[in-house]
């Protein structure tokens, strides 16, 4: 007896729940010593005391339902297929609840579904987060125009029956591609983001911001982190890849100073945004290629203590492992969602005299494959 109703329905989003989470924990566990055991000591697998309901965010898709109803849920692995899910075990229930008011208020509106096919309808999506927090919950209505008929209404009953709602987003989404986001946005009540906390720092979370979806884990990993990189209060840290800050602006109150170092310019400018919010002024935030940046700083004599690094799945570059090589901090902290990807990139460095002092790998995302590994590594 499966526990979810939607697992055999071909949902695909939780491909581990039919193995116990023991079980699971074990998996990821035999996987990460698999792929980086050789580097050097793997540290036991810190997991969730109950692996539900954790996720912060959740994206429903738009489809007719029996009767020209409306209905919304998740494609069906591998289809353009909706399968309508009602709740799911990894949502936060605030998510939930916000989605079934937001197809009720929909429907009251007579919005129609958007059609793939026919290129014709109204909705496409609604993206909804939530607060840990505040309690807040913000929810992103996407459009294939930017007409949203009766909008008013549309929000009011909506927080009528869903008063955690404390801000209401349409985004625009004309683009014929599997993005969930289009680039242009509306807000039709609130501030048009919410604030949640992570390791004592205060966030502004947008509809697009990148935000670990498991606050949870993600302090136990930050707090990883910071203990991997080992600060006194005296270091300079570098944080490559640092998105909006979350990991650099956690470390600030424990290092002297804190350069942060990313290529996207919007989430540079949230990252600023959340320094200012949290009145942290140890903290500096560039948009530049982490690469580029760190060659720089070695050209210039400049030479960060401790460098961390949480690259994308594909992991970093041998032009950014070369310049960190360059660059010769004292110790680096590797952050990565893919140790396949993270191993290659440690044999790089290894080759180039690095030592691996140890890994922790930590069950960010329960009932998936998914698991993180950070990895503290220094100069022999």
């Amino acid at each position: 007896m499966y526990p979810c109703p939607l697992f055999k329905k071909g949902c695909g989003g939780c491909p581990l729940l039919a193995l116990p989470y023991p079980g699971q924990l074990q998996k990821k566990q035999a996987h990460v010593q698999k792929l980086l055991g050789g580097f050097g000591p793997v540290r036991p697998i810190l997991g969730m005391a109950d692996p539900w309901h954790y996720r912060n965010k959740a994206v429903s898709t738009f489809a007719a339902g029996p009767g020209r109803s409306l209905r919304s849920g998740i494609y069906a692995q591998g289809t353009h297929k909706v399968v309508p899910v009602e709740a799911c075990l990894l949502h936060h229930p605030a998510l939930d609840e916000a989605i079934a008011a937001v197809r009720t208020a929909a429907a009251a509106c007579r919005y129609e579904p958007f059609n793939e096919d026919t290129r014709t309808g109204l909705l496409r999506h609604v993206l909804v987060r939530h607060s840990r927090a505040a309690g807040e919950v913000l929810v992103c209505l996407v459009t294939a125009t930017p007409e949203l008929p009766g909008s008013r209404a549309f929000v009011a009953k909506l927080r009528q029956l869903c008063p955690q709602v404390s801000t209401v987003v349409q985004n625009i989404n004309p683009r014929h591609s599997s993005a969930v986001l289009g680039s242009a946005e509306k807000i039709l009540y609130g501030r048009g983001c919410i604030q949640d906390s992570l390791c004592g720092v205060r966030f502004q979370v947008s509809a697009s911001s990148f935000y670990q979806v498991n606050p949870v884990q993600t302090e136990l990993l930050y707090n990883q982190v910071i203990a991997a990189a080992a600060l006194t209060g005296a270091e300079t840290l570098l944080d490559a890849y640092c998105g909006v800050g979350t990991i650099g602006l956690s470390c600030a109150g424990r290092a002297r100073h804190v350069l942060g170092v990313e290529v996207n310019r919007s989430a540079v400018q949230c990252a600023v945004q959340n320094a200012r919010l949290n009145g942290i002024r140890n903290a500096r935030f560039v948009c530049a290629d982490a690469g580029k940046a760190m060659l720089d700083l070695a050209a210039s004599g400049q030479r960060p203590d401790v460098v961390i690094l949480d690259p994308p799945r594909a992991g970093s570059t041998p032009e950014f492992l070369t310049a960190l090589d360059a660059l010769a901090p004292r110790r680096a902290v590797y952050v990565s969602c893919e140790p396949a990807t993270q191993r290659r990139d440690l044999e790089f460095l290894v080759q180039r005299g690095w030592h691996v002092e140890h890994i922790q790998p930590v069950d960010l995302f329960p009932h998936t494959e998914h698991v993180e590994s950070i990895v503290q590594i220094t100069r022999m």
